[in-house]
Parts: structure tokens; C-alpha cells; sequence
């Protein structure tokens, strides 16, 4: 256990407020400093959390996300996933396009989220909302 939270289970938070996003930056951060990511990929894996518990929020009307450990023999990883029963993504390629905002921000959320981390996948459908999973490991 790191700082009251069990490695061995995801930790499960709800994104309802602003809030909630700084809480999963804070959890995000404790999870990958206990699974000895670099101080640059603890700063990478957090900005994408802080990226996407804000779309949860934001686009998704709120959500949850679970933040856990992976380990694929060779090294170990923060695995995070977000997921909303919005209005769902109506055109995924569009909105992965750097640039691209509905909002009147940057348009790097997405986009800039997925190059972030080391792995990326979002499954989403109009009207039923959208899971993102990604994942960063240790190098």
C-alpha cells in the first residue's frame, strides 16, 4: 500500500467537478511515483489524466475513472481508464486531429493526450458515451 491506496486493486474516483479532476491528477501522481516512473513520464501521465478527467467532465457530463497498475513481466505501468455515458464522439478521426476543439481551447486534448502516453484506445459511439484506456509504462 502507498499513502492508504492498495497497488493491487484500481482506485476507483468519480469526475463530477473540478474538484474531481484535481483528484485524479493526485491519484494519478501517487500511482506512478509507486510504480517508479520517471519524474517526466509522472509529469506525462498525469497531463494526460488532467487532459481527459476534464473531457470526462466537460464533454462527457461526468464520468469515472479507475487508475491501477500493470505489469507485463519486464516492467510495470499506470493503466487508466475513463469512462462517460455522454453524448459519445461523433467523429473519432476528427477529434483526434491536433487542432481540433469544440470548446475554443487548443484542441490538444485528445490528440495530445494519446501522444503522452504509451499506449491509446478509445471506443466511443454516439449517444452511448465513450471508455478511454491508456497506459504508461516504466522505462
Amino acid at each position: 500500500m502507498t499513502a492508504g491506496i492498495d497497488l493491487g486493486q484500481p482506485q476507483a474516483q468519480a469526475i463530477r467537478s473540478d474538484e474531481d479532476v484535481v483528484r485524479v491528477r493526485q491519484l494519478v501522481r501517487t500511482v506512478a511515483v509507486a510504480v517508479k516512473l520517471s519524474l517526466v513520464d509522472q509529469t506525462k501521465v498525469v497531463t494526460a489524466a488532467s487532459e481527459l478527467a476534464r473531457n470526462t467532465l466537460v464533454y462527457g457530463g461526468g464520468g469515472t475513472v479507475e487508475v491501477g497498475t500493470v505489469d507485463n513481466g519486464m516492467r510495470r505501468g499506470v493503466r487508466i481508464v475513463f469512462t462517460d455515458s455522454g453524448p459519445g464522439i461523433a467523429d473519432l478521426d476528427l477529434a483526434l486531429t491536433d487542432g481540433y476543439t469544440t470548446g475554443g481551447g487548443l484542441g490538444l486534448g485528445l490528440s495530445g493526450a494519446r501522444r503522452l502516453v504509451d499506449e491509446f484506445d478509445i471506443q466511443t459511439a454516439v449517444g452511448e458515451g465513450t471508455r478511454i484506456t491508456v497506459t504508461k509504462w516504466s522505462r
